[in-house]
């Protein structure tokens, strides 16, 4: 609970500052509002656990949101027009809270303090920061470039319509590494020594989007596979080959039936003559 409080306060005097530096009263609270309002909510996520606990990880991931929230305000800035497309600042933000991803994950294994609050802490922080990086990249490179930060949101969208995409996905690394691909690409488009119609720039945007979708289409596959085999089971459950489910003969029973009877015909008929 307090490292909430600590992160939402520092969030406060970072935001205020690189929004009333610009000096353009109603872009300052709009600015102002979007930062603060980014790590409110991660603190509030903090300070909501059962145990109200937050370990050295979620202090890192804290000071992360701290930075994803001061390129809000950035970005939001430069929305309104105040600052150019491209400011020095939100690179400046954006590199060390992409920095600090790596750090987060390895602080909570060496101190085995990794929880799945603070993995999912980490993820919506990750988002955040494409949704960001993206929105600001699209003033030059085209719209189509929010679909690398509205990606996580489309996938909690549909989630609400098909609750099976809500079922825990196994791991994989190669989600990590795409969430690095995009941020670094869309960091490398924002830089503002790059020339905005650079192929490179552009083609690094395209390759982080089909990786994204590449990613998002595989769990879906996945979730929705896994959901579909557990239904079929359900309906008719695999027995074990020793505990086969046994399967009734019914020719096989009436030649039974008849051979029995002639047995029984002839014992009869054996017995009068002996008599």
């Amino acid at each position: 609970m307090r490292d909430g409080a600590i992160a939402l306060a520092v969030s406060v005097l970072v935001c205020a500052a690189l929004a009333f530096y610009a000096g353009v009263a109603l872009s300052q609270g709009a600015a102002a509002i979007a930062g603060i309002g980014l790590v409110a909510c991660a603190a509030v996520a903090v300070g909501s656990r059962r145990d109200r606990w937050s370990g050295p990880a979620d202090r890192v991931t804290l000071a992360r949101t701290v930075l994803v929230g001061g390129c809000a305000t950035v970005t939001v800035l430069a929305l309104t027009g105040v600052v150019g497309p491209r400011p020095w600042w939100l690179v400046g933000l954006a590199v060390p809270a992409l920095v600090l991803d790596g750090v987060d994950g390895y602080v909570a294994r060496r101190t085995g303090t990794a929880t799945p609050a603070g993995a999912r802490l980490d993820m919506e922080v990750d988002a955040a920061l494409l949704l960001v990086l993206s929105l600001t990249a699209s003033l030059t490179q085209g719209f189509w470039v929010i679909a690398i930060g509205a990606m996580r949101y489309l996938w909690v969208g549909a989630a609400s319509v098909l609750p099976r995409l809500r079922d825990e996905l196994p791991f994989r690394y190669s989600r990590k590494v795409f969430a690095v691909v995009q941020a670094v690409a869309l960091i490398i488009a924002l830089v503002p020594v790059v020339p905005v119609p650079v192929p490179a720039a552009r083609a690094g945007l395209v390759l982080a989007l089909a990786c994204l979708v590449f990613s998002f289409g595989r769990d879906a596959l996945t979730l929705l596979a896994h959901r579909t085999g557990e239904a079929v089971d359900r309906r008719r459950p695999a027995l074990p080959d020793a505990q086969a489910e046994p399967v009734l003969d019914l020719t096989r029973l009436e030649v039974l039936r008849e051979a029995e009877s002639g047995r029984h015909a002839r014992s009869v008929v054996g017995g009068d003559e002996v008599q």
